[in-house]
């Protein structure tokens, strides 16, 4: 099995959401491909998507170059059976260096394609586990707009199969939150 690790938690020391990854890539064994969000994605810019939309035989060099990361990162995703990423909500949300690596994989032609019916997703088969973690936030609330929007990511681009550990409100559940996580790692399926 091979385990795509991403992190995007901005806290290297004391991060619950790191914790969390290490631990269930413990768990599950296998090979591990590594991506660190701490140091930001660049944000697609206009260039990029011009690129994008250009045929892959039409683009010139400039357009490949730009491309060039979004093409590691897409790989990374396609060589995974596993796909573990650390979730901690920020403001409610994902962390900004999370959104911008979906918009450097979420690519027409490439992860998903149109169809006369909608879009559908071209990475199916793989498992993904959101390694969650909130400071008062309940996770699945009305105010949780992190997971609902990251299986829409998921799904979108044909990972279905996601499942969620959870350390939320550790603010106000300190040990038990993480504790319970814990626990859910322990009984997820290799």
């Amino acid at each position: 099995m091979t385990i795509l690790h991403i992190d995007s938690s901005a806290r290297v020391a004391g991060s619950v959401t790191r914790d969390l990854t290490a631990r269930i890539v413990a768990k599950l064994g296998g090979d591990v491909i590594r991506r660190d969000l701490k140091d930001a994605l660049p944000q697609i810019t206009e260039a990029w998507v011009g690129a994008n939309f250009t045929p892959a035989d039409e683009r010139d060099d400039v357009q490949r170059d730009l491309l060039a990361l979004s093409d590691r990162l897409v790989e990374e995703l396609k060589a995974a059976d596993t796909i573990v990423i650390g979730l901690p909500l920020y403001n409610f949300g994902v962390p900004a260096a999370l959104k911008a690596w979906i918009d450097l994989i979420a690519r027409a032609g490439v992860t998903f394609r149109y169809t006369e019916n909608g879009p559908v997703g071209l990475l199916n088969g793989k498992r993904a586990i959101l390694a969650v973690s909130t400071g008062g936030v309940p996770v699945g609330s009305d105010v949780d707009f992190a997971t609902a929007y990251m299986r829409q990511v998921l799904g979108f681009v044909g990972i279905t199969d996601v499942e969620l550990v959870a350390a939320d409100q550790v603010v106000a559940n300190g040990a038990s939150a993480i504790a319970a996580a814990h626990t859910a790692i322990d009984r997820l399926a290799a």
